[in-house]
């Protein structure tokens, strides 16, 4: 009589591994926006900004973000490749009347004011982050990133990447009506 060997439970594991790893690969390619990053800003009052002046453009300022209407803040550096990238859209879409204010961080004061002059400034209200404070408070870890806050200063996205025309009429315009109707 042949010995029937005993079947090893860890036998099915490394099977098992791979199905639990492909189901989370799967439910994470689902995702609508991968660039959508969780954040606990999200509902909440956006933190204070700290912020140094840069070039000749209004100060950003804790009561600038809680003025009326809704607005973008978008964290930039011309250090950053996806930033310059991104450039020409947010220049697009201050044309069209869309309140962007900006954050330049981990650059020279010359560099981002000469970067403005050069390619245009769709900035309404903009500050540098000398510190590095502010990036860390609103949980900043790239650039670009870009925030919808509404009309009491509440923080309604975050996005995280270049706005692209895709990125805007799928993502930051039906949040930008959302924090324009509360």
């Amino acid at each position: 009589m042949a010995d029937k060997k005993k079947l090893s439970p860890l036998m099915f594991l490394p099977p098992v591994i791979f199905a639990g790893l492909a189901a989370l690969f799967f439910i994470g390619m689902q995702r609508e926006d991968p660039n959508a990053l969780p954040s606990t800003l999200i509902g909440q009052a956006a933190p204070g900004v700290a912020l140094a002046p840069l070039a000749d453009v209004p100060l950003l300022t804790d009561d600038v973000l809680r003025e009326p209407g809704a607005k973008l803040v978008n964290f930039w550096g011309t250090w950053c490749v996806a930033c310059r990238q991104e450039h020409p859209q947010l220049l697009a879409m201050a044309e069209q009347g869309i309140v962007i204010h900006g954050i330049n961080y981990d650059d020279t004061p010359a560099r981002a004011t000469g970067y403005l002059e050069r390619e245009g400034n769709p900035f309404t209200a903009l500050g540098e982050d000398t510190t590095g404070r502010t990036k860390i408070d609103w949980g900043v870890y790239g650039a670009p990133e870009t925030f919808v806050v509404d009309g009491e200063g509440v923080i309604h996205l975050r996005h995280a990447g270049p706005i692209t025309a895709d990125v805007l009429t799928r993502i930051i315009l039906p949040a930008l009506e959302k924090a324009a109707a509360q």
